[in-house]
């Protein structure tokens, strides 16, 4: 074979070495491009809903306080006398006849939302001539003075207060100017929903030591989360006459009042018992082995 002969075979050898060489490279590029997980593996993210109201338990349920102008702070009376103009003029704006007669007021104290002073003006004119709305003043300066009217002459001006658009919308608007600095406790924000409303509301509380007494209780405060984050919370007023008011209030996961219900409930008897210690006794019989079992010979 001459020597251009072989010069071509070893071209040739070498080329399709180069050649198989670049193939098994790309192969084990394109395998390293495979994906480790399997096609059926699903990755799940929990997203956890944030929930504007805290979750503690630790309610206090006499934190709902009315206080006469003289038991008020220098500081919170000075607040209320510098809005007096205010008050008046949005009371006149929706019909309230703030100008007519003599209006008192009491301070009502609400820890659930503590930047701002509420107030409720009343006018006693005689059985079924009574006259009431409630104020807000931020204590900071940062918001408006805004009203809730509840009864004018005895009857509502709109819709009742408990459930009137008008006070859910104000209600929402004092949360907003609140800037809270943490989530505030759920069943102190609703028992200052009802207080502004008009009521005086209480949540009744289990005595101690009343082993065997028969009472007549309402139904317990509770709170509950959709799975679309809205806050549902409930608690009965004892104080209605003469059977509880249960309310109902539904937030949205931001913390916006949505609906508020509030209807008649009823007593529930109950009977308080100790509660006595569960004893496990184990009742199974022991399983025989195939060996122990087993016939002897």
């Amino acid at each position: 074979m001459c020597s251009m002969e072989r010069l071509r075979i070893k071209i040739i050898i070498v080329a399709a070495a180069s050649m198989a060489v670049a193939s098994a490279q790309m192969a084990a590029q394109q395998v390293r491009e495979v994906p480790a997980v399997s096609p059926k593996t699903k990755v799940v993210r929990v997203v956890e809903k944030p929930v504007p109201f805290s979750l503690d338990g630790n309610a206090n349920t006499d934190a709902i306080e009315f206080r006469s102008v003289d038991q008020m702070s220098p500081k919170d009376r000075e607040l209320a006398d510098d809005a007096q103009s205010s008050i008046g003029e949005l009371a006149e704006r929706v019909g309230l006849a703030f100008n007519e007669g003599r209006w008192n007021y009491q301070q009502l104290v609400c820890p659930a939302l503590p930047n701002h002073v509420f107030l409720q003006f009343s006018r006693n004119n005689g059985a079924r001539d009574v006259s009431v709305f409630s104020a807000s003043i931020p204590r900071s300066g940062e918001g408006k003075v805004r009203i809730i009217p509840i009864l004018l002459r005895s009857y509502s001006l709109f819709s009742p207060a408990p459930i009137s658009a008008l006070t859910i919308s104000v209600f929402n608007h004092i949360r907003d100017e609140e800037h809270f600095d943490a989530a505030p406790e759920w069943l102190g924000t609703g028992l200052c929903y009802a207080a502004l409303a008009g009521e005086r509301p209480q949540v009744a509380l289990l005595e101690k030591n009343t082993t065997g007494i028969k009472a007549r209780v309402a139904m317990p405060a509770g709170l509950a989360i959709q799975k679309n984050g809205n806050v549902i919370f409930s608690f009965a007023d004892v104080s209605a006459v003469p059977r509880p008011m249960q309310w109902t209030m539904i937030f949205d996961m931001k913390g916006r009042l949505l609906k508020a219900t509030h209807e008649r409930a009823d007593w529930i008897s109950a009977k308080a018992v100790d509660p006595t210690p569960i004893v496990v006794k184990n009742t199974v019989s022991p399983v025989n082995s195939s060996a122990d079992s087993a016939p002897s010979n």
